[in-house]
């Protein structure tokens, strides 16, 4: 009777082994696209850019020999006299336009565009997406249309009637200009991702409270913040590392200035070290180093998000107790 018992204890646990395993494999099957689009796409370029980044190659074409300088392009970044001013200017970048604009505004969109008709907060969305959707040098047209010298400029024209100088706005607030420009386009992404995650609260919460007196506020700050929480994450750490690594907009509308360096990010200064050349000349071992600190900055931020997120809390599977 007990080597009966055991030997179907045996099977029994031969075969939930089993099926362990081909639970393991079939979740690996299902991660090894994602896994294999990664690690091209973007572990391997990274092991380039870094090899590239302790060499001098400067040719356009690859014709010229290869010399590893190891550390001398890391050297060369912090010993340039410009480098505080570029960190500056991308920190003002990003923390600006990430916090007034890319989250900021498009969490007041979304709560304006859920509070209201339906068919009038999906027009006003539409007319939100329409900065992501038009062409880039067409956005940059307009805005420059917009800040334009004196006498010309839309926004001249506009002021001129209240007893404003007519000035160069784009000259003399390139700031402003730089992260209106690309708050407009970030509030849009921002703004969908939140409407859709307060659509889909139960919209019996909300009645509930509004029932035992709550007012809008106390349903925004009690109900819908708390929970909102993992898109503000996604939004927060996707959006940062987006504005981390753009820079097509500023260079289209002031190509990091007016004067020297005085809207250049660090994207922007590895775009002009590696590719825009004279002559056929290049500093790709250079802008590689850039390009290279970049992605370290990134991984660091992606971290720290993580860590004050708790991103381990918000994907951790719920604990059921069974009586």
């Amino acid at each position: 009777m007990s080597i009966a018992v055991a030997g179907d204890t045996t099977a029994a646990r031969r075969k939930w082994d089993w099926a362990r395993v081909r639970a393991t494999l079939g979740a690996w099957g299902f991660l090894a696209p994602a896994a294999i689009l990664v690690t091209v796409f973007f572990f391997i370029p990274v092991i380039i850019l870094f090899v590239i980044s302790l060499t001098d190659l400067s040719s356009s074409n690859f014709s010229e020999p290869l010399h590893f300088v190891w550390i001398e392009n890391y050297a060369r970044l912090f010993r340039d006299r410009f480098f505080p001013k570029i960190l500056l200017n991308t920190v003002r970048y990003v923390i600006l336009t990430l916090g007034f604009f890319n989250v900021g505004m498009a969490l007041v969109l979304a709560l304006l565009t859920t509070h209201i008709n339906r068919r009038a907060g999906f027009f006003f969305r539409m007319i939100w997406l329409l900065p992501r959707i038009t062409p880039s040098v067409v956005y940059i047209l307009m805005w420059r249309r917009i800040a334009h010298q004196p006498p010309f400029g839309i926004l001249n024209q506009l002021l001129a009637p209240f007893g404003v100088e007519p000035r160069y706005w784009l000259f003399e607030q390139p700031w402003l200009f730089v992260i209106l420009v690309n708050g407009f386009v970030g509030a849009s992404f921002g703004m969908i991702i939140f409407t859709s995650a307060i659509e889909s609260i139960p919209r019996d919460y909300i009645m509930a409270a509004k029932v035992d007196g709550a007012s809008t506020w106390q349903v925004i700050r009690d109900i819908i913040l708390p929970l909102i929480r993992w898109p503000l994450l996604f939004v927060t750490t996707y959006q940062s590392l987006s504005l981390l690594t753009s820079f097509e907009y500023i260079l289209l509308l002031t190509e990091g200035g007016p004067g020297l360096y005085t809207t250049e990010v660090w994207a922007l200064t590895a775009y002009k070290r590696a590719l825009k050349t004279y002559f056929g000349h290049n500093q790709w071992g250079y802008g590689a180093a850039w390009g290279f600190i970049l992605v370290l900055i990134g991984l660091i931020l992606s971290i720290i998000y993580l860590r004050v997120f708790r991103f381990n809390e918000l994907v951790e599977e719920p604990k059921i107790d069974v009586l």
